[in-house]
C-alpha cells in the first residue's frame, strides 16, 4: 500500500485539520484554567463566606471596629470610622472580582511576554511547566492587589489603632483618657470601653467582662439606655464574645437575624462546596481531553515527518 492509498487526504486538507485540532486544544486548555481559578476562588470564599453573608444582615461575630453612638460629641465620632458591615462585605466582593479578572488575564498577559525570551520559550514547550508559570503569575498578581487593598485601610486604621490601644491597662489608652475629660454618660463610656477591650491585641477578656457587666446593668437600670443610639448588633457581638450567648433583652432582640444569616450561610456554603467540586472536576476532565487532543496532534506530526523524509 503506498502513501497516497494510506493518506488519501491531501495535504492542505490535513493541515486545515491539523490548525482545527490546535484551536480546539487550546480552548479546553483556556477553559480548563479558567475552571481551576473558579474552583480556588470558590475554595477559598467557602472560607470567608459567613463573614461575608453577615456583613450583608449588617452583623458581625468579632469586634472589628468601635461603633460610636449618638450620644458621643460629632468631634470624635468623626474622627473614629463607624463600621459599616453590609459595605465591608460589598467592598471585600469588590476586590475580590477585581483580583480574580486581574490576576487571570495578567497572568496569561506575563506568560506570553515571557515567551518571548528563548529560554522560557523552549521551558514553555511542556504544558506543565507553562501552567506552573501562570500559576506562580496569577499568585503574585494576587498578592499584589491583596497588599494595595489592606495597604489603602493602613492610614485610617493605624489612626484609629493608635486611639484605642493600650500596653498592659486600658487606662493606658487615648480613649480612655479623652472619655474622662468629657461629660459622656457612663453607659456611653462603658459601651465604648468594651469595645476597645474586645478590639485589643490579644483580646482582654478580664476588662472586656468588666465593662461588658457594668453595660448590662446600664440597660437593667438606665431608662434612657435606649437614647444613647446605641447598636444592638453591635451590643449582640460584644456579649458573644464575652460571654458567647446573648444575655441582655436587646441582644436577644438580634437572635432571630443570626438564626437567619446562619441559614443562608449554610445555603451559600454548600453552593460553594458544589461550585468548587464541578469546577475542578470538570477542570481535570477537560485537561485530560486537551491533552489527548495534544497527544494527537504530535503524533499526527511525527508521522507527517516521517511521511515527507520518506517520499
Amino acid at each position: 500500500m503506498n502513501q497516497k492509498t494510506k493518506y488519501p487526504l491531501d495535504t492542505q486538507h490535513l493541515q486545515q485539520g491539523l490548525v482545527t485540532l490546535t484551536k480546539r486544544q487550546k480552548r479546553l486548555t483556556f477553559l480548563a484554567v479558567l475552571l481551576s481559578t473558579v474552583g480556588i476562588v470558590s475554595l477559598m470564599t467557602v472560607f470567608m463566606q459567613q463573614a461575608i453573608v453577615f456583613g450583608l444582615f449588617g452583623l458581625s461575630l468579632d469586634i472589628h471596629q468601635v461603633h460610636i453612638p449618638y450620644a458621643v460629641d460629632e468631634q470624635l465620632r468623626a474622627f473614629i470610622h463607624q463600621p459599616d458591615y453590609l459595605m465591608n462585605a460589598f467592598s471585600w466582593f469588590g476586590w475580590l472580582i477585581l483580583k480574580v479578572i486581574v490576576s487571570f488575564i495578567g497572568a496569561f498577559f506575563i506568560v506570553s511576554v515571557l515567551k518571548r525570551f528563548k529560554y522560557f520559550l523552549f521551558k514553555f514547550q511542556s504544558f506543565v511547566l507553562k501552567f506552573v508559570a501562570w500559576i506562580l503569575a496569577f499568585i503574585v498578581l494576587w498578592s499584589a492587589l491583596t497588599y494595595v487593598q489592606y495597604d489603602l485601610k493602613d492610614d485610617e486604621a493605624s489612626e484609629v489603632a493608635s486611639f484605642i490601644e493600650y500596653d498592659q491597662n486600658i487606662q493606658q489608652s487615648e480613649i480612655y483618657a479623652y472619655l474622662q475629660q468629657t461629660d459622656i454618660p457612663d453607659p456611653v463610656k462603658h459601651y465604648l470601653l468594651v469595645q476597645t477591650a474586645l478590639m485589643h491585641k490579644p483580646e482582654d477578656k478580664t476588662v472586656a467582662k468588666v465593662y461588658a457587666e457594668k453595660l448590662l446593668n446600664d440597660e437593667r437600670v438606665d431608662r434612657r439606655f435606649q437614647e444613647y443610639g446605641f447598636k444592638s448588633e453591635q451590643i449582640w457581638t460584644i456579649q458573644h464574645q464575652v460571654y458567647g450567648q446573648s444575655v441582655s433583652t436587646i441582644a436577644k432582640t438580634v437572635d432571630p437575624q443570626i438564626d437567619k444569616a446562619k441559614f443562608w450561610s449554610n445555603i451559600a456554603q454548600n453552593i460553594l462546596w458544589l461550585v468548587t467540586a464541578v469546577s475542578f472536576a470538570l477542570s481535570i476532565l477537560i485537561y485530560f481531553l486537551a491533552s489527548r487532543i495534544k497527544q494527537r496532534l504530535i503524533r499526527i506530526d511525527r508521522q507527517i515527518d516521517h511521511d515527507e523524509r520518506t517520499t
